[in-house]
């Protein structure tokens, strides 16, 4: 726990170090996440991830509501994410990000939501660090931390995007998540198994700082960079 910022009803609302807990409890944590979906959460909270660019908590904090109270009701944790997340895709067209991705053509275009170039590895795959609001609010509300155009089919050919919101010493993770997931899709693995290995690489790596390392430099990476 680092903060209380909240509270709805009988919910509080507390913001979380989500790098301490994809390291120690649950690795698959991302931006929020209640009871019925992690059961570790207390029944009663609802956890959100501090942001590096701290400016969606409301988006969460109603999609947080919609799923638990719907789940509380009895209704499917899928089903309850569907009518969160197009409430929460309410919220996000009426704060204006759409128009912020569209480009002359009236096309969501991409090159929008780039930030700033953090490197290239040796096989020319550009790493960028866009901005993962945008990205949720025009391409995909379920984008978290990073992605690759292999799975993406809205990320260019040969990128590699990391969130914004994830703070730059947890950035080394999430890239060796992406660009190992990506050379085993490359090599013929379907998404889930790729998946699955590169987030038991990722544990690994966040209790091993000699892997992180030995990674970076079969990519060509400087870790400094990133």
């Amino acid at each position: 726990y680092l903060k209380k910022i909240g509270r709805r009803g009988k919910i509080d609302i507390w913001l979380v170090d989500g790098a301490k807990i994809r390291r120690d409890l649950e690795k698959d944590f991302t931006n929020f996440a209640e009871y019925y979906y992690f059961p570790i959460i207390p029944k009663y909270e609802f956890w959100i991830d501090r942001e590096s660019v701290p400016n969606e908590r409301r988006f969460f904090i109603d999609h947080l509501l919609a799923e638990w109270r719907l789940m509380d009701g009895g209704m499917s944790y899928q089903r309850a994410k569907e009518i969160a997340n197009q409430k929460e895709l309410s919220e996000r067209k009426k704060a204006g990000d759409l128009e912020k991705v569209i480009n002359q053509k009236s096309e969501f275009s991409p090159e929008k939501v780039h930030r700033r170039l953090l490197d290239k590895t040796k096989d020319e795959i550009d790493i960028w660090l866009v901005d993962g609001r945008l990205v949720r609010s025009a391409f995909d509300i379920g984008f978290t931390e990073g992605g690759h155009d292999l799975v993406y089919q809205y990320v260019p050919k040969n990128e590699v995007w990391i969130d914004d919101d994830v703070f730059a010493k947890e950035r080394p993770y999430v890239l060796l998540h992406e660009l190992y997931e990506r050379s085993l899709m490359k090599s013929g693995l379907t998404y889930l198994r790729a998946h699955r290995k590169a987030s038991r690489l990722e544990w690994r790596a966040r209790h091993s700082e000699q892997i992180l390392d030995e990674f970076f430099l079969k990519f060509l990476i400087k870790k400094g960079k990133i």
